[in-house]
């Protein structure tokens, strides 16, 4: 294959010998020479992503011939445990070799988007400068590679995930995680989930190009859909340029956008507690499925991993004080409180996380979050357990479902790989 190399299987699965055969030809035309290189891998929250599989072989591949470090994309998420590196990347990389980012302290400010194109880019609804930096560590000059890995997947920030939002979120710094995700939030996760070009793609890209084009970054994009019930691997997309970007967002937009005939009346959507600790990043129950959802219906999300609300024990704290209102209650929270003014990826992350009083929201963890601790940030309660009894997950299938006594129920095992919507919804925004 030549490069950049794009390779699709839409009707069968590519296997974990395709996948090798993809990363050689990698290797072969971009890496082959290389004596020290730094790979930026997703963290355990994207665990299906295929990364951890990729970023191994990498390693096998390249170990001998090149010195190798592991920079995991955090983003605010907290550094990956030994047992969560195990578990993602195989135990053959010695630990020493992986680099935690801190997104307070290790950044390095390279530029800004000034705040007249920011106003252009969102109606003119934030008016504000936004700076464009990473972690120190990619601006080594010693390094001959670095790679990206990561999946492409609708996503409630950017309209779709990756790419340069791995450099600049994944390894960026506070300014420029605040600004992004509020941008994305003030200008409406309608408008932007499932699009490949939004104000914020837009701002990150300019910033990409701007300020760090010039470095040997090169991207490994993954594309993932159901087969037979299974999840699958159906594309890869490596290159370091926007047309590698795009193309996998045209295959994401055909396997992981799941557009629907009516609106949900009642949602149940597990959280794999390995994955989703948090409401911080459980929270993609609510607005992946918020575009399929009836008024007035009910969003039961199954949490028996969840034990705190922020993945950042700082916005844990606001999020515990602000809780999840309106958006017109957390704006005007931002317009009066410096602390959240200061922290608007929080302020964001409390309006990708309500329901504006739209559809009902029940939250059932197990014991890890109390009945008092939900409510108190304005969410329903249910242990569990005995949300299982009533609906067992176990009897059914992704989507619709018609239980024993004649409830239609729509079920989603896995919210972070899609988005669902009505086709109305979708189409009218």
């Amino acid at each position: 294959m030549t490069y950049p190399i794009h390779c699709v299987d839409t009707e069968n699965t590519l296997s974990d010998d395709n996948l090798r055969h993809i990363i050689d030809d990698f290797i072969a035309q971009k890496a082959s020479k290389a004596k020290r290189i730094l790979i930026l891998p997703p963290d355990i929250t994207r665990f299906y992503s295929k990364a951890g599989f990729i970023t191994a072989y990498l390693y096998q591949q390249l170990k001998d011939q090149a010195e190798i470090f592991f920079l995991p994309a955090l983003g605010t998420h907290e550094p990956m445990s030994d047992k969560e590196i195990d578990g993602m990347f195989g135990t053959e990389i010695p630990k020493e070799l992986f680099l935690p980012h801190f997104w307070r302290t290790d950044v390095v400010k390279l530029g800004e988007i000034s705040a007249a194109r920011i106003a252009e880019l969102s109606d003119d609804k934030l008016n504000c400068s936004m700076e464009v930096a990473v972690n120190k560590l990619l601006l080594d000059k010693k390094w001959d590679l670095i790679i990206s890995v990561g999946q492409i997947v609708p996503h409630e920030v950017i309209g779709m995930a990756n790419y340069t939002k791995n450099i600049l979120v994944g390894t960026g710094g506070e300014d420029t995680i605040h600004k992004s995700h509020f941008l994305g939030a003030v200008y409406g996760m309608e408008r932007i989930m499932g699009r490949t070009y939004t104000p914020v793609r837009k701002a990150l890209n300019e910033g990409f190009d701007t300020y760090l084009r010039h470095l040997p970054i090169e991207f490994i994009l993954t594309v993932l859909g159901k087969k037979n019930g299974e999840l699958a691997l159906q594309g890869v997309f490596c290159g370091n340029q926007d047309d590698t970007y795009v193309e996998a967002c045209k295959l994401s937009q055909q396997l992981n956008l799941n557009l629907l005939d009516k609106p949900i009346q009642k949602a149940i959507v597990f959280l794999e507690p390995a994955e989703f600790k948090t409401t911080w990043l459980g929270n993609k129950a609510i607005y992946r499925t918020r575009m399929a959802m009836a008024d007035d219906g009910e969003l039961i999300i199954l949490a028996p991993g969840l034990h705190r609300f922020g993945e950042d024990i700082e916005i844990d704290q606001l999020i515990r004080k602000y809780g999840y209102k309106t958006t017109d209650e957390t704006l005007a929270a931002v317009n009066e409180n410096p602390e959240l003014e200061n922290n608007l990826s929080a302020a964001a992350h409390l309006i990708h996380g309500t329901a504006d009083n739209r559809f009902k929201v029940t939250y059932c963890p197990d014991d890890g979050v109390t009945k008092a601790e939900i409510e108190s940030v304005n969410y329903q309660y249910c242990h569990y357990k005995d949300m299982l009894k009533r609906y067992p997950i176990e009897k059914m299938e992704n989507g619709w479902n018609t239980l024993e006594d004649g409830e239609e129920v729509f079920y989603v095992s896995n919210p972070a790989l899609g988005l669902w919507a009505t086709k109305d919804n979708f189409n009218n925004q």
